[in-house]
């Protein structure tokens, strides 16, 4: 018990008389641990939040009729609604060429501007038309050029004329920005054409989009399924990136710790050569002394462990909070691979204090040699 109590004295006098070096490595470990802390914790949640993300940039995946005319069966939304899953957002579209009271062809698009809404959260739109509005018009930018009055945009299909009232612009800087977008119950009932085209937001990376793929496929296996390959891969190589980014920078934060517990260890052990020679002298044994000193080491980094996850749990729901606009919630998950690394640091930190210590010769030290 007194050999006990005289080592946690010896630890506790070396930690608070050299106040300055035990706050140095102090800092370290507790830089060291909270960015680990604020890392994990991100990471943790980290494809559901970049996947969500991702949703608003459209769909991933496009399901179109064959091309003999026919179009889509009539229950093809609920086919691939219940094939794509609850989390799915999915639209669909009916294509036709008009001619405007201006002489322009133009191509019309029936659609469900609800569903539309949710799944190109990207568009920007001036206002959205309401699902009750039967006879609503949404006007991409270059199309709306191509009316006399946005207020009253007169079409004609099939010499079968027909009056829509705007009801705002859309801009995307793509294909869309040509069209005129209304309600599909009545571009069917003008056209007698139905949708051709449904779009599907599958959640998920490219793993999920493959399988949900397959499901379509079964489900319709008389309609032609791609997948949006620029946006799926894309996704895939964002999160990929990620990650190796992620794991990177706990890396580098690690390497530059243990760099400075490692200088500040080495300047402690140097400074106290005299005194260890002393212990030696007096009967302390190697491995006594160079216990006390990883255990000196060791009670820095649990005490940097306890610090830093409490400053790298704030950090994290600032950070996910600034980015995703969701908060990203201390979880305990992370405290063990904390832990791991700064017992790691400060492992890999003393290997060359302990040797130094080890190499110790009291009689020439303690004669001033």
């Amino acid at each position: 018990m007194s050999t006990r109590l005289g080592f946690a004295a010896i630890l506790r006098r070396s930690l608070v008389h050299r106040r300055a070096r035990s706050l140095s490595a102090l800092v370290a470990m507790t830089v060291s641990a909270a960015v680990a802390t604020a890392l994990l914790t991100l990471y943790a949640d980290l494809d559901a939040k970049l996947h969500k993300e991702f949703r608003s940039f459209g769909a991933n995946v496009v399901v179109t009729a064959p091309s003999d005319g026919k179009g889509l069966p009539a229950d093809a939304l609920a086919r691939v609604k219940s094939a794509a899953g609850s989390d799915a957002l999915a639209a669909e579209f009916g294509y036709a060429v008009a001619t405007t009271d201006r002489g322009t062809s133009v191509v019309v698009a029936g659609t469900d501007f609800d569903a539309v809404k949710k799944l190109d959260a990207w568009w920007q739109v001036d206002a959205w038309p309401s699902a009750s509005d039967a006879d609503a018009a949404l006007l991409g930018q270059r199309a709306a050029e191509f009316v006399a009055d946005e207020k009253a945009v007169t079409l004609t299909y099939a010499d079968k004329p027909l009056t829509l009232h705007g009801r705002g612009r859309l801009r995307t800087g793509s294909d869309e920005d040509s069209r005129i977008y209304m309600p599909m119950a009545a571009f069917t009932a003008w056209t007698g054409a139905g949708p051709s085209v449904i779009e599907v937001q599958v959640p998920g990376g490219a793993a999920q989009v493959e399988a949900t793929m397959a499901r379509l496929h079964a489900a319709l296996p008389e309609m032609k399924v791609d997948a949006v390959r620029q946006l799926v891969e894309g996704e895939s190589r964002i999160v990929d990136k990620t990650h190796a980014l992620m794991y990177g920078a706990v890396l580098l934060i690690a390497l530059t710790v243990a760099v400075s517990v490692l200088a500040t260890l080495s300047a402690s052990v140097l400074e106290r050569r005299r005194d260890f020679a002393l212990m030696k002298a007096l009967g302390g044994s190697q491995m006594q002394l160079m216990a006390m000193f990883l255990l000196e080491a060791l009670v820095l980094a649990l005490a940097g462990v306890a610090a830093g996850f409490a400053v790298g749990s704030a950090a994290a729901w600032g950070i996910s909070q600034l980015n995703f606009h969701t908060s990203s919630l201390p979880t305990l998950r992370v405290l063990p691979l904390v832990l791991l690394l700064n017992v790691l640091i400060a492992v890999m930190a003393s290997l060359f204090p302990l040797r130094v210590l080890r190499g110790l010769q009291p009689a020439a030290l303690l004669k001033g040699e």
